[in-house]
């Protein structure tokens, strides 16, 4: 009986460990207009890889229930406010790619300040297509939000420690839904006349 506790706390602990270790990074383009996104829809990035149909229901489905929290409804319109993909690296680092090569990011990102600070080799994350695009690594869940009336990239964040293809499925699926609530805490950012420089 002693050793099942002591089995049971061990466990608490380790799933306690793995959740704080998770390190949310995110940014935004300042001069996107958040509070008139209303709609969204889930879309494919041609050069990303494929996780699963299983693993990437789940992934939508922790971002649709968070998405639902503020107050965005999703869509199969192409007229949708914002399109929305995920992309993740399980085996090895990869480059993150763009939804579409002819896209360009919007004008006003915050480069690593106020929002995050990103990984050392991030500085600069956000870029135009024609430059070499950045890295997410094993594990990382990566985000993008596309305003489609004006084709730019107006946020992305990244979390770490979410995707384990040898977790059991019920872990799994538990880790997807605190990260999309941990990725999603602080959208929409706050508009840009809340702050003073």
């Amino acid at each position: 009986m002693k050793q099942i506790v002591l089995s049971s706390i061990a466990l608490l602990l380790l799933a306690a460990v793995n959740t704080v270790a998770q390190d949310v990074r995110y940014d935004f383009d300042w001069e996107a207009h958040f509070k008139e996104f209303k709609t969204y829809r889930w879309i494919e990035i041609k050069d990303s890889p494929k996780i699963g149909e299983l693993r990437e229901e789940e992934i939508k489905d922790a971002v649709d229930a968070q998405l639902a929290k503020k107050h965005l409804t999703k869509s199969n319109s192409d007229t949708a406010d914002l399109y929305i993909a995920y992309q993740v690296a399980v085996d090895a680092g990869r480059q993150i790619a763009s939804y579409n090569t002819a896209w360009r990011y919007g004008p006003g990102w915050n480069y690593g300040g106020l929002y995050g600070s990103w990984y050392g080799g991030w500085y600069g994350f956000f870029h135009t297509s024609d430059g070499p695009n950045p890295t997410i690594y094993p594990g990382q869940l990566a985000l993008d939000m596309y305003d489609s009336k004006n084709q730019h990239l107006v946020w992305r964040g990244v979390v770490s420690n979410t995707i384990d293809p040898a977790a059991p499925p019920t872990v799994q699926k538990r880790t997807l839904h605190k990260t999309a609530t941990k990725l999603l805490k602080k959208y929409p950012p706050p508009p840009l006349e809340a702050f003073s420089f």
